[in-house]
């Protein structure tokens, strides 16, 4: 079976123009790291788990603010290139991310250094146009953008 995920892409629209809030990993691996590393909040869940609710939980712990309430879109499900398979539901909302506080997981590095530290789930979440967003974004979540557009009725 493989590694389930669940994402809340949270969209709005400014002056006509779609915009998505993705984050960037924190950490040493992705410190220097930029266009291609950036993604949507999104965690594990077990096959018990309605993904809607992991969805909801991940977001909070990854940005610090509550999930958005408001109708949702689902994707379906999205097979990433490690393989996990990734389910994503769009909210639209403006939020205020300037608070935003990721929670922290704890890695040892360098590794085998026996040196663990603290780091970000995210060290910064931002909102993108959808065009810089691809660039952004990482590969395997880019297909995202494209459901959305069409999803809200912007095209491709």
């Amino acid at each position: 079976m493989p590694r389930l995920s669940a994402g809340l892409l949270v969209y709005r629209v400014i002056e006509g123009v779609p915009e998505v809030l993705i984050g960037h990993p924190g950490g040493p691996f992705w410190a220097r790291k930029d266009d291609g590393a950036w993604t949507i909040p999104k965690g594990e869940y077990d096959d018990t788990e309605d993904p809607w609710v992991a969805a909801r939980r991940e977001f909070a712990e990854e940005v610090g603010l509550p999930a958005p309430e408001g109708p949702r879109l689902a994707f379906a499900p999205l097979r990433q290139p490690s393989g996990k398979v990734v389910t994503v539901f769009a909210v639209e909302a403006d939020l205020d991310v300037r608070d935003a506080v990721s929670n922290t997981f704890t890695l040892e590095w360098p590794r085998g250094s026996g040196v663990f530290r603290e780091y970000p789930e995210l060290d910064r979440v931002a909102w993108f146009g959808v065009l810089e967003a691809r660039e952004k974004l990482l590969k395997g979540q880019r297909p995202l953008l494209d459901l959305l557009l069409q999803r809200i009725g912007h095209g491709g």
